[in-house]
């Protein structure tokens, strides 16, 4: 076993409470590295596999999440989460909770199932690609914002961003037009919810090979307040500001930088965005039985 822990992050007893967990379920001298930053995680997590690690838990959020399953991807080493992060979407998603001793556990006995990913450039990603309003608001929810409001964080950015300019977007879904026009957000998700706990796709599966997109165009205050009001009662659909599918590629133009956000960590401005759905990409420790939000057909690694 290692450990890639993002040392800010905080849970219960915090880093210590892990190590007493890991050597009460038996096991002695984990590889153990500690990062400051979730972008230092991928070369902990090669290090690891070249040590030999057959399992790697991951001590953090959303973000320390996609930098680690990035580097798993398209290996048979298991990723374990112990969610220690504000938002923990994906650990939300698999039912994996915010216990210590509990997330071990899962990491160590749980049921072994092969997750898609979704691609974007050379990174992967296990929840959600967003440019626009959805990456304004990651990027404007800063660290000491979060860890003081939490959740809220989230709502209190969105206020700031309702008002952002639309910018001229076109979309293409495997190799066919399918949007083009003023666009304020465009997400690509792995599973359905987004930052601060919503639903932006109704059907969203990680076992199906396929991104769900979508395409926002609301603009000002009364806009986004209908469209976020229809996503938060599990009706993304039905907005008329909303535009929704799938596909298993997805090309998306703009004709301004505009800032990306993958799982929720920030990136730098693009213009351009080339995505894919990779299935089965990586293997991740889930509780036996799935979490809320897990649809789909699973598929149990072998």
């Amino acid at each position: 076993m290692a450990v890639v822990a993002h040392r800010k992050k905080l849970l219960g007893g915090g880093l210590d409470e892990l190590r007493r967990a890991i050597e009460d379920a038996g096991v002695e001298a984990p590889l153990w590295y500690e990062v400051g930053k979730s972008r230092k995680a991928p070369k902990r997590v090669r290090k690891a596999l070249r040590h030999g690690a057959e399992v790697v838990v991951v001590w953090g959020g959303d973000g320390m999440v996609q930098r680690c399953a990035d580097a798993l991807a398209g290996t048979d080493v298991v990723l374990a989460i112990v969610p220690a992060g504000t938002a923990n979407l994906f650990a939300t998603a698999l039912g994996i909770p915010r216990d210590i001793a509990s997330a071990v556990h899962i990491g160590l006995r749980g049921r072994r199932t092969r997750y898609d990913l979704g691609r974007l450039g050379d990174e992967h990603f296990a929840v959600m690609a967003g440019a626009g309003f959805d990456a304004a608001l990651i990027d404007d929810a800063d660290r000491r914002l979060k860890q003081r409001a939490g959740k809220l964080a989230y709502l209190r950015t969105a206020l700031r961003h309702v008002r952002d300019r639309p910018v001229e977007t076109s979309v293409e879904l495997d190799g066919q037009p399918w949007f083009a026009g003023p666009a304020t957000c465009v997400l690509l998700g792995n599973i359905g919810t987004i930052a601060g706990g919503i639903d932006a796709f109704d059907d969203a599966s990680p076992f199906d090979g396929r991104l769900e997109v979508g395409v926002a165009t609301a603009h000002g205050a009364l806009q986004w307040a209908r469209t976020l009001g229809r996503m938060a009662a599990g009706r993304t659909g039905a907005s008329p500001f909303v535009r929704l599918a799938s596909a298993r590629t997805v090309t998306v133009r703009f004709a301004e930088p505009v800032l990306l956000e993958l799982d929720g960590g920030a990136r730098k401005p693009v213009r351009r965005i080339e995505a894919e759905a990779v299935p089965a990409a990586v293997t991740i420790a889930c509780p036996e039985r799935a979490g809320r939000r897990e649809s789909g057909n699973r598929r149990d690694a072998s």
